[in-house]
């Protein structure tokens, strides 16, 4: 039997009911599939070999609890060295912890980079000993939809791994329930750039303990989306100790707004994103060097802020009126408007949104009255305003126009200038007339 093989096997997925026990590979994406795998179908492991992604799906792991864990020998780690797997994905699975244990130091004789668990239950209590001073090659893990013991009092676990899991580089604990996260464990992930958090239970008095001294020194990236959090001020305050921190989401939370609030985010924020937070209005001060700002999906009737190095910013689904000052934002490439109460677009607005590169303001209430047709007719020819044009740009007045696609209003001088083409014409006709006479 392969080595490969007896290294899968190690895994112990087992049989269920309604899919076939053998595996599937996919040679155009280089992933293979194997559902609820038995040791009497193993031998279609072998098709993975070719795989870049392996995904096993289903069973239970109960079974191989007792399985034995040797020490392999070297013509064994050479042959696990050369296999191209990069991916491991383990989902339906119900994962004893003291067997995970036992097998997880055999990743250190492979190239594999990514393990994710999707959908799994973690049962027991593993002995991680073993795991002491051990390293491996994986740099990003990932559990989604997991049920687990509850992280604070996994404190040893987390000491046994601390080799390895102060080398991750990207953690992902998404949709798992979790409502804390422990001083003492964020302070292990010392080269973590991204962690990712988002729908989970957390609520604002737990994110100073997560985030306090030492904790994630090197974090870049932070996702907080669709928690429990409330209060802006709270957050800004419990993240003030991420001094390496570039890219924020918080949005899905309802954050009540702190008008009194003079919290700093950190300076090195380069990316925000607030929408669908539920605010009102723009909360200052924000970061100096911010280049992305996400505030779509809110209640905002207007922006008046400024940012000298904002490059893009986004305001759909909004209550939204008129545009921003493009002034107030010199270096900005990107504005989406899509979707407010923003009924025309003035000569001068028309030439400064021109000079961006990518401008949605798809499905507002236009005007289609010649200056409004004919400003959104001009923007639309600098070829900015994107896929959405011409089939999401509708008027909804004048009546004679409404329903109608922008890009079909008549904007001709002689229709919409009707005044400015006859008074000289009327004009000559007289000085023609009296030369004439």
């Amino acid at each position: 039997m392969s080595v490969a093989v007896l290294f899968l096997l190690g895994l112990g997925l087992l049989e269920a009911e309604g899919r076939r026990n053998r595996c599937f590979f996919n040679r155009t994406q280089e992933y293979c599939t194997c559902y609820n795998l038995s040791e009497e179908t193993a031998g279609s492991l072998i098709q993975c070999l070719a795989a870049t992604v392996v995904e096993f799906r289903g069973g239970e792991l109960e079974k191989y609890i007792a399985f034995p864990i040797r020490d392999l020998d070297p013509s064994v780690i050479e042959t696990l060295g050369s296999l191209i797997i990069q991916k491991i994905i383990i989902s339906g699975v119900l994962v004893p912890e003291i067997l995970l244990a036992r097998v997880l130091r055999f990743f250190s004789y492979t190239n594999v980079k990514d393990l994710a668990f999707d959908s799994c239950v973690f049962q027991g209590t593993g002995d991680w000993h073993e795991m002491d001073g051990q390293s491996l090659p994986i740099s990003s893990l990932s559990f989604h939809n997991v049920t687990s013991a509850p992280l604070m009092g996994n404190e040893k676990a987390f000491s046994s791994l601390s080799t390895w899991l102060e080398t991750l580089q990207d953690l992902a604990v998404t949709s798992s329930h979790i409502t804390s996260l422990p001083c003492a464990i964020g302070r292990v992930f010392r080269a973590l750039h991204s962690l990712d958090l988002a729908q989970n239970s957390l609520g604002d008095e737990s994110l100073a303990p997560a985030f306090c001294q030492g904790a994630f020194p090197q974090l870049q990236v932070l996702s907080l989306q669709h928690n429990n959090l409330t209060s802006y001020h709270s957050v800004c305050e419990s993240v003030q100790l991420l001094q390496e921190l570039q890219d924020l989401n918080l949005s899905q939370n309802k954050l009540m707004a702190d008008p009194s609030s003079s919290c700093q985010w950190p300076a090195s924020l380069r990316i925000f994103n607030l929408s669908n937070t539920g605010l009102d209005e723009v909360l200052t001060p924000l970061p100096a060097n911010l280049e992305v700002l996400d505030v779509s999906f809110n209640h905002l009737h207007t922006v008046d802020i400024s940012l000298s190095s904002l490059k893009k910013l986004f305001l759909s689904q909004n209550l939204l009126q008129a545009i921003p000052s493009i002034r107030n934002y010199p270096v900005l490439d990107t504005l989406y408007l899509d979707n407010n109460s923003i009924t025309e677009l003035s000569w001068n607005e028309v030439k400064l949104l021109g000079r961006l590169q990518d401008v949605d303001v798809a499905n507002n209430p236009f005007n289609c009255s010649c200056s409004g047709a004919r400003g959104l007719q001009s923007l639309a020819a600098t070829g900015h305003l994107g896929q959405g044009w011409p089939r999401d740009y509708t008027c909804q007045s004048p009546p004679g126009y409404q329903g109608w696609q922008v890009v079909a209003v008549p904007v001709s001088v002689l229709q919409c200038h009707r005044t400015a083409v006859v008074a000289p014409l009327c004009v000559a006709l007289a000085l023609l007339g009296l030369a004439g006479a």
